[in-house]
């Protein structure tokens, strides 16, 4: 049987938000009754998160239920999820220390005007980094 790609995006957006939080496979699944096995599997969309599991995870990680779904929609219709049933979505993982450790801290800006005057920030100074590479 195939991976379902909604299992694959929850899995790969509680992931993405153990991540952010620094916490464990095994912090995680102490917290919530289950192995950090059983989190991996949900991490690479192989097993599906139950509904009241995946609320316990959601407070875990302090982020609503909806976050996990977050985005879905949109790759769904750029992969032709919608109509064709593919499998794979396609999701940018944060790899390397830097940006993991630029996410934490972005994440623990109040301000919603500073967060959008560094994300500005941010995206005109990757915009110039592309345009001298060329």
């Amino acid at each position: 049987m195939s991976q379902n790609p909604v299992d694959i995006h929850v899995g790969q957006k509680l992931l993405l938000r153990r991540n952010m939080m620094n916490m464990s496979q095994e912090e995680v699944g102490n917290a919530v009754g289950v192995t950090f096995q059983q989190i991996q599997k949900y991490e690479k969309g192989a097993n599906r998160i139950g509904a009241s599991r995946l609320f316990e995870i959601a407070k875990i990680l302090k982020v609503n239920v909806d976050y996990f779904f977050d985005g879905i929609e949109k790759q769904a219709a750029a992969q032709g999820f919608a109509e064709s049933g593919q499998s794979d979505f396609e999701f940018q993982k944060i790899e390397n220390k830097e940006s993991m450790a630029l996410v934490r801290a972005f994440n623990k800006i109040e301000s919603p005007v500073v967060r959008k005057r560094i994300l500005s920030m941010v995206q005109s100074l990757s915009a110039e980094n592309l345009s001298k590479a060329d």
